[in-house]
């Protein structure tokens, strides 16, 4: 009887691995994929959906899939394709996370339709504030030293007269940006999620 459970055990946890490996090079792909809001933020600011099968994971295996799903993400795009030396993706993983994280907790204590939008508004809510001091207390100062924080400051206050320093630059422009993000993958992740939920948990 052991013997039998061991094996179970163990193809259940093979299985949950390659659907986090599967979903961490679908979201890998998507990290470059990125559109930026032209007229709201400055053009470095760009919106991509990566978070989406992180999400996916978080509902369908639980929050530590959906981190790990977010881990693996941005391990990859650091020996790859990194312009920040890692930075960028230390930070990536902490805000989208934290945003990964919150939902799945809470979907997994409430697997309903009530759950997923609770959820949703929770971790929108995290991300822009872990977003805001993210890059108040990180990004922006790291690409400060080499852009220069007049030059970025500079950047935002073409598209917003009000900004002038670093707070406001993360009052006007980051922590919107991260609630638009919120709000636009929670939209794109409820229908893709209920077409596969079947899927994974039958897979």
């Amino acid at each position: 009887m052991e013997r039998v459970s061991s094996a179970v055990s163990k193809r259940t946890s093979t299985k949950k691995l390659v659907k986090v490996s599967l979903l961490s090079a679908i979201a890998f792909v998507l990290m470059f994929v990125e559109m930026p809001i032209p007229g709201l933020f400055p053009s470095f600011l760009k919106i991509d959906i990566s978070d989406i099968p992180a999400l996916i994971a978080g509902f369908a295996m639980g929050p530590v899939a959906g981190f790990a799903v977010e881990g693996v993400k941005n391990f990859l795009h650091f020996i790859t394709a990194t312009s920040t030396g890692g930075v960028g993706e230390l930070a990536n993983v902490v805000v989208g996370g934290a945003f990964v994280v919150t939902a799945s907790t809470i979907y997994a204590n409430t697997k309903n339709i009530k759950g997923i939008v609770i959820g949703f508004i929770a971790a929108t809510i995290m991300m822009t504030f872990i977003g805001s001091v993210m890059n108040y207390f990180v990004m922006l100062p790291f690409y400060g030293k080499f852009m220069g924080m007049e030059a970025i400051i500079g950047m935002g206050k073409a598209v917003n007269p009000r900004v002038n320093d670093l707070l406001s630059f993360v009052l006007w422009f980051i922590a919107p940006f991260n609630l638009i993000k919120g709000i636009l993958i929670s939209l794109l992740t409820l229908p893709i999620y209920k077409k596969l939920e079947k899927f994974f948990k039958t897979a």
